[in-house]
């Protein structure tokens, strides 16, 4: 009773102390970044100074306002058909946000799923499920996503729906093996002795203790897909045009980096390098946090 009382009797500062010493390694600028990107795209709408698809042929390849011959009115240029660079980087979070999330989402949904039932129903389940993961993975997940999206058409959606079909394998192949360990545990063992189905036991028992593996499968996956979906859009094969994306601008502008019109490669390649670097550090420290055995060193 006195530990509990002196632990409740802490001053603030120590309370503070013993808060920032658990975050002391939280990435907190990959979040701001990752937030910050989140923020653009929800207000796209009202943060964007012009329209994204509709130039201006007078004002065509404008640099940057801080540079001879650049303008307030344009503060990062324009491309080559007097587009605003800022507005279309701008609209172009939201698109990489959606397809991102969108994609990391219902590939995780997909994979957890079968992952389950092939770890704990095992049988010929298994066998089917994880044989087609095997067919999967052997494919070259850039080419397979490649091939779909040349097939399909262009599109948001159908992107989104490719890169589903493309990544789910790796949220199966890590579901299944911790189900495997899952279903000896004693709590499994005692659910079937309480005479609960198999459909019961996966959805109350098996799925709360595997979320964990998918939420940080999927940070790590976000970085994956936005570089897909900014290579398919390079490609000709992702987002269409006149539809900003980064990817896309990168391809439009590739042409004017040999003339010294950076602006129109630079801008949304760090966009791309920021975007995805952040994922990947947050992803790894919630691995970190997540998984028992890390968290124990």
């Amino acid at each position: 009773m006195s530990t509990q009382a002196e632990t409740v009797a802490l001053p603030p500062r120590f309370r503070w102390r013993r808060v920032s010493l658990r975050l002391g390694d939280f990435p907190l600028i990959p979040t701001l970044i990752l937030a910050g990107v989140a923020f653009v795209a929800i207000f796209a709408n009202v943060l964007a100074p012009h329209n994204p698809e509709v130039g201006s042929l007078v004002a065509r390849f404008k640099p940057p306002f801080w540079e001879t011959g650049g303008s307030a009115k344009y503060l990062l240029g324009t491309d080559q058909l007097g587009r605003d660079v800022l507005s279309r980087l701008i609209f172009g979070a939201r698109v990489s946000m959606v397809v991102g999330f969108t994609a990391v989402i219902f590939a995780g949904v997909i994979g957890t799923a079968l992952g389950i039932l092939s770890g704990y129903l095992g049988g010929w389940v298994d066998q089917v499920i994880m044989r087609l993961t095997d067919t999967w993975l052997a494919l070259p997940a850039l080419t397979f996503a490649i091939f779909l999206a040349a097939i399909v058409g262009p599109s948001m959606w159908n992107i989104v729906i490719i890169l589903g079909i493309t990544y789910w394998t790796r949220y199966a192949r890590v579901i299944r093996g911790e189900v495997l360990s899952l279903k000896e545990r004693e709590f499994v063992r005692l659910a079937i002795v309480a005479g609960c189905s198999k459909w019961t036991i996966m959805r109350r028992h098996i799925l709360p203790n595997v979320i964990n593996s998918a939420i940080v499968l999927g940070s790590l996956m976000l970085g994956v897909v936005i570089i897909t979906e900014a290579t398919l859009s390079f490609l000709g094969v992702g987002v269409p045009p006149p539809q900003p994306a980064w990817g896309l601008m990168l391809s439009d502008g590739k042409q004017g980096l040999m003339v010294g019109r950076w602006w129109l490669t630079v801008f949304p390649g760090c966009c791309i390098m920021l975007m995805v670097l952040s994922a990947n550090l947050l992803g790894d420290w919630l691995r970190v946090k997540l998984d028992p055995q890390l968290r124990q060193l």
